[in-house]
Parts: structure tokens; sequence; C-alpha cells
């Protein structure tokens, strides 16, 4: 893997730059947005503005790549993504921060576009699958280093807001200083929502979830660890443990599931789930009594910790499982398009995502947060039950489990050694970037 990441360090030191800033940008504005007393619902819109932009921003970059190429788009929304950070801190209000948050969305996820099609374009079928884990480490690597700096000040300062500004500047320097010539974009087509469904209904259901669990959690914990008296440091620890745990998962779940049948690994790993965010709730309340005891470091605490980190151990893989799934039902040449269909009911399901957790919170006050998260898991495990009673077991031995970061876009699916190699865009080796 040193080989093919050494061609690739520009990229992946761009990228990985641009993590660290998204990961303290996400985390401090939901901080903040305690701190100012905004409502959670209102939280919760802000922050689903963020997928709201990651969903137009997945279906008009291929088209703006292909007009003005690679670096001229990642230059351009690294820059609007910098700009968005210093219009969340000048102007603190829900308004401009759903506009920023927006703003965000759609930078980020042409920032991926952009870092995926350059790492299909430089792999070949022996690295497809090595460069892939070391984006994937990357990302996630930035996200937990991003949310370690949490501590770096005070949540109502706006340093970490002008942070946030110059690391996603900086993540433009290696990019603006490669030699090697941007790559040809193709565009790659995806199955309707409809086809996608029919062709595994649990697989998309379950997408459809498991984007709301994600963009649930990772909008809203920080609020939550905030709301319960947790101080900075501890909350910074929590998100570092969340999203390091959600990775660590990604091998055992993915392992077990392509030996046993994957829908039971789905409905094991749901039910899992749900039973550990209950835990979570007993280990941080008594929800008799409507009362939360986190404010001092204490042994519940270190068990809220475990929980939590071993709920995200089960979540986090679930969209990787979810497409190995329905690969599974699919002929190799479609795995692509199928996994793009999949990440566009995730994006669906992502928006509304925070908006319905934070109405839970409203009904169950912040116990309502895992309540959440217990309902849909319980919903998708209860869903792939029947779908194991009415359809049989399918066996497709060119889809196999692979660890895939949630914000895939299909360029970086065609990343996948399962993916047939006339969908890879070059064969041989090519120069450093």
């Amino acid at each position: 893997m040193q080989k093919e990441v050494k061609k690739s360090w520009a990229l992946f030191l761009g990228i990985g730059t641009m993590m660290i800033a998204h990961g303290l940008q996400m985390q401090i504005m939901g901080i903040r947005s305690v701190l100012e007393d905004f409502s959670v619902f209102t939280t919760g819109i802000f922050m689903s503005g963020y997928y709201v932009g990651y969903f137009i921003g997945s279906k008009t970059t291929p088209n703006l790549v292909q007009k003005v190429g690679h670096i001229r788009v990642f230059a351009a929304f690294a820059s609007l993504a910098s700009l968005s950070a210093l219009v969340a801190v000048a102007y603190v209000n829900p308004f401009m921060w759903t506009i920023s948050r927006f703003v965000t969305g759609i930078s980020l996820v042409s920032c991926y576009v952009v870092s995926e099609s350059w790492l299909n374009d430089r792999a070949t079928n022996k690295n497809r699958g090595q460069l892939l884990s070391a984006y994937m480490i990357v990302l996630y690597l930035g996200l937990s280093i991003g949310m370690l700096l949490l501590n770096v000040s005070e949540p109502r300062a706006y340093e970490p807001f002008i942070l946030v500004s110059v690391l996603l500047s900086l993540a433009l320097v290696p990019i603006l200083l490669t030699k090697r010539p941007a790559p040809k974009f193709k565009k790659i087509g995806t199955i309707s929502i409809k086809e996608l469904y029919e062709i595994s209904p649990l697989g998309s259901v379950s997408s459809f979830a498991t984007g709301m669990i994600h963009a649930a959690f990772f909008s809203l914990i920080s609020v939550y660890a905030t709301k319960v008296g947790f101080t900075l440091l501890e909350t910074s620890v929590l998100l570092f443990i969340s999203t390091i745990a959600g990775v660590i998962g990604q091998g055992p779940i993915g392992y077990f599931s392509d030996i046993y049948d994957r829908r039971k690994v789905i409905v094991v790993t749901t039910f899992a789930g749900s039973a550990l965010a209950f835990f979570s709730i007993l280990s941080s309340s008594d929800p008799l009594q409507n009362t939360y005891y986190m404010s001092e470091f204490s042994f519940k605490k270190i068990l809220f910790f475990l929980f939590v980190g071993g709920y995200t151990s089960l979540c986090l893989p679930l969209f990787s499982l979810n497409l190995a799934h329905t690969n599974d039902f699919v002929p190799k040449e479609k795995f692509v398009a199928a996994g793009g269909g999949l990440q566009l009911i995730f994006g669906i399901g992502a928006i509304s995502g925070p908006i319905i957790c934070s109405i839970f919170i409203g009904w169950f006050d912040l116990n309502g947060f895992f309540i959440f998260l217990i309902l849909i898991h319980a919903l998708i495990g209860i869903f792939g039950l029947y779908r194991m009673r009415v359809r049989q077991t399918a066996e497709n031995p060119d889809s196999t489990f692979t660890p895939m970061p949630v914000t895939i876009t299909p360029a970086g699916l065609e990343l996948d050694p399962d993916t047939p190699d006339t969908l890879n865009n070059n064969s041989i080796e090519t120069d450093k970037i």
C-alpha cells in the first residue's frame, strides 16, 4: 500500500486536511448551538442543510467537472467551504447557519467527487482495494483529529471557525501544486430507486434508514453531550471514540457477512445496535425520573463511552453491509450503478435524520436521541426478518463486503476490487500526482 499512497500523497494530504476542518466545523456548530440557546429542532434543521447541499452537489458536480476540470472544481469549492465557515462565525443565527451548512455540503461532495475520480484514474486492477483502504483511513483519521481540535479554544470564540477556514484553504495547496494533469472525467449512471427496491428491498430500506441514523448521530451527538454536562474535552474524546470504533467495526462485520447470510448479519447488527443505544440511556440517565448524571467523571460515564463506541462499531459499517447485500442480487457490471443508487437513497434519508431525531428529543427530552436510534435500528431488523421469510438466500461469488466510507460517491465505488476490470479508468501505473 505504501507505494500507491506515496504516489497519491498530494491528494491524500489535501482531502485529509479538508476532513480535519469538516470534523471540527460540524461539531463546533452543534456545541455552539447549545450555548446560543438554539432549540434542538432548529439545530436539526440547520444540520440537515449540509445533507441537502450534499444531495444536490452529488447530482450537479459531475457535469461541472466535465466542463471546467478537476482542479478548478476542487479549488472553487474548497474556497466556498472556507467562506462558509467565516459566514457561520460572522452571523450567528439559524438562517445563516443553514445557508452555511448547505454551502459546506455542496462544497465537500464536489471535492469528494474530484478526489475519488482522481484516485480511480490512477488505480490499477491490483491496487484498487489498497487505494480505497488508504482513502477511507485518511477520511476517518481526518474526522477524528478534527473532533479532538475542539479543545483548541472556547466554543463561543471565533478562533475555531477561523481555524476551519484556514484548514480548508490549506487543503487547496497540495492539489494546486500537483504536476500531473487532471484525469478525464467519466460520468457514471445509477439504477433508479424503484428498480433498486425491486432488486433488493432490504438493501434499499436499510440504506434509507442508515442515512437517517448516521446523519442524526453525527449531527446531534455533540448537542447531546453538551446538554448532559460533558466538558469540551470529554465531548471531543467521545466523538473520537465514536469515529474510530466505527472504522474498527468494519473488519469483523465484513468477515461474518461474507461467511453467513448477509441478511442475518444485518438483523443481528441492527438489533445489537438498538440494545447498545438502550444501554447508553441507562448509563447516562434515570429514564423514570428524567434526570441525567453525567456532570462528573464516574464509572457510569465510562460505561456510556463504551456503549456509544460499541454502538458506532455496529452502525457505521451498515452502509458497506447494505451495498454488499444489494450486490448479491445484481450482475457484476452493475455494481457501481447499484452503489450510486444506494448512495442516493442514503442521502435522502440523511436529509430527514437530524430533523426527525430532534423531534424525538422534543418529545422525550435528551433520551429521545437514543430512542430515535433504537427505533430506526429495530425497524431495519424487523424488515430484515420479514425479507428472510419471503426470499431465499442469494449467493453471488462476485459480491463481497468491502469497507466503504459513507461519503463515497459513484466515482469512488469504482475502487471496489469487486467491480469489473472494464470499469477501471486505466490498467497501468501512472506518474506521481
